[in-house]
């Protein structure tokens, strides 16, 4: 069926456009930009900060222009002289209850809001007044909530509940009182947040910011005593020269490594390769349970905010979660034992900071099961935007770095390892190693394009070794919510599920880049990321995990196998029943 077309006119120009469309719509797709700052394309848009609004010909007021539907005939203004006085109007009372510390604020610079007085040349507050003072929540170790720079976009409320279906925090209160907050005020981490991060995505301004952690990492690289180790996860390498004005999804692997070199650590090591051994471990757990019909489906626990939620939400279906710590913590692991005592290194001595896409790794690197001889398998997380907040503080141009390797021997990775950071490649990397095992050959085919894309749930049916093995790959919480329904209720045959807590996988996890809203509704930046993580596969010399030859070493001089009492006991984890509330 042919879809009706609507004909209109926005700023002199004549538009066709499918019914159903909003002006803003529209007018995007003839460069007519209107401004926006509650909009957040799929998720949010319900027109409550009143910037993109329009005039309309023949009618009184002015039209909201992400929410307004276009109509025949139409013939619409996005810039005359009343609708520029109003939004900066609107402006200027958003800015009157805003703490207006922009010079010291973590988002500076790439701050919705502040763009919009720029754009706008608002360079005094006319409405002056009262000014909200709010307690600022801290108390989590992955999030710090400031309500004193929320602008009650409700992007952050849009994202929790609708695309997570978590519902930690919602807007509360009426008139001036109302603010953004959670049930009974309580802190975030006394509620049932999952430590995603997905909500500091969504924010325009500063009012949700991962908990920085950066100085306590400045003070061990200036201790002559500490010996400190930096790994880095798939994702950071495709996300952090963003930071400093790359292409989305630029791979700056060796300007990476060797930032991390002039910033003083003394080994930069590959979480990657911590990938691998997580492929390794979690492929012999797989063909365990497989063989004897155990605890299926297994389901990855690689996404630690994936994690929390099972336990707060689903503790009964607890025992289908692999027991594989994931990649970073695996690694911490060894090098605080394996590596410790291979360069007779006290281990007490061993700092292991991990920089990860995700702010619930935070949460995970403190839980007390990550703990082996005392001493935490890592004992520092910092995002991808605070790793770009050191290579500035340090005054290192980036862009002009010179390229370097990883330090060896926990810097030789796989292909495999490089597709960890999308949703599909645990899987992926996952059943190339279980096909070679099961079948005991070395097979050609080793990509599954069937678990590969950016939908939030992939199913699908591999054969290996002549059985039939069911998979699920899910990203988001919303499809986890799914896919633990269909087990719960009986109506799934799955074998083997993927679960990833933030939409697209690590690549778009709450401690990556934050891109506007403008960007977000214009560019996939999830393809873009992963498209460049399995580039990094293709180019891979070594493609599977278990043909890493370190793991083999490893594995030859100090594990001697997959699933030995050594793997289980500096490799694996347990799980708890968590309450989702705690006051």
């Amino acid at each position: 069926m042919k879809e009706e077309l609507i004909t209109l006119t926005i700023d002199g120009q004549e538009i066709k456009a499918k019914k159903g469309t909003t002006i803003l719509q529209a007018a995007k797709t003839v460069g007519i930009d209107i401004p926006t700052l509650c909009f957040l394309k799929d998720i949010n848009e319900v027109g409550d900060c009143r910037m993109c609004i329009v005039e309309i010909e023949g009618r009184r007021g002015f039209a909201t222009s992400c929410i307004q539907k276009v109509e025949e005939g139409m013939v619409v203004h996005t810039n005359t002289q009343n609708v520029s006085e109003a939004r900066r109007v609107i402006l200027d009372l958003i800015l009157s209850n805003h703490h207006r510390d922009c010079l010291t604020c973590t988002r500076n610079g790439n701050c919705e809001l502040q763009q919009l007085a720029k754009k706008f040349n608002v360079l005094d507050i006319e409405f002056e007044g009262e000014i909200s003072e709010h307690e600022i929540d801290n108390l989590s170790p992955s999030i710090v909530r400031d309500f004193n720079k929320c602008i009650l976009c409700r992007r952050c409320v849009a994202t929790c509940k609708n695309v997570q279906e978590i519902g930690a925090i919602d807007c509360i209160n009426r008139g001036f009182e109302s603010c953004i907050s959670t049930v009974g005020n309580y802190s975030l981490n006394d509620v049932n947040c999952t430590n995603c991060g997905q909500c500091i995505q969504s924010c325009p301004t500063g009012a949700l910011h991962e908990k920085e952690t950066i100085d306590d990492v400045w003070m061990k690289l200036k201790d002559p005593d500490t010996y400190v180790i930096a790994q880095t996860a798939p994702a950071v390498r495709v996300a952090l020269g963003e930071e400093f004005g790359m292409d989305i999804g630029t791979n700056v692997t060796g300007k990476m490594v060797t930032a991390l070199q002039r910033l003083g650590f003394d080994k930069v090591f590959d979480t990657n390769t911590g990938a691998d051994f997580t492929i390794m471990e979690e492929a012999n757990e797989f063909i365990e349970r497989f063989t004897e019909n155990d605890n299926l489906p297994m389901i990855t626990s690689c996404s630690p905010g994936w994690v929390k939620y099972i336990e707060m939400n689903y503790p009964e279906l607890l025992p289908h979660l692999s027991t594989c710590k994931s990649p970073h913590q695996m690694l911490g692991s060894l090098l605080k034992t394996y590596y410790a005592k291979k360069e007779g290194i006290d281990p007490e001595k061993i700092y292991v900071v991990s920089i990860m896409p995700c702010v619930a790794k935070k949460f995970e690197r403190q839980r007390p099961e990550m703990k082996n001889n005392g001493l935490y398998d890592v004992d520092n997380v910092i995002t991808t935007r605070e790793l770009s907040r050191m290579i500035k503080q340090a005054n290192i141009e980036f862009e002009n770095l010179e390229e370097n390797k990883f330090d060896n021997p926990m810097g030789e990775a796989t292909g495999a390892g490089a597709i960890f950071g999308t949703t599909g490649g645990v899987m992926e990397a996952a059943l190339r190693t279980a096909q070679d095992t099961l079948t005991g050959k070395d097979l050609e085919k080793i990509e599954f394009e069937q678990v590969r894309g950016g939908e939030g749930i992939k199913k699908a049916t591999v054969n290996i070794a002549g059985k039939d093995i069911n998979v699920v790959a899910a990203s988001g919480l919303a499809n986890a919510k799914k896919i633990l329904e269909e087990i719960k209720e009986g109506k799934a045959d799955y074998q083997f599920v993927e679960i990833m807590a933030c939409p697209g996988g690590c690549v778009m996890g709450g401690g990556q880049p934050i891109k506007s809203s403008k960007i977000r509704s214009e560019v996939d930046v999830r393809k873009l990321r992963a498209d460049a993580l399995y580039s990094i596969d293709e180019k891979s010399t070594i493609r599977k995990s278990h043909e890493n030859p370190v793991l083999k070493k490893i594995y030859e001089e100090y594990l001697e196998k997959p699933g030995s009492y050594r793997a289980e006991k500096l490799l694996h984890t347990k799980y708890q029943k968590r309450e989702k509330y705690q006051f």
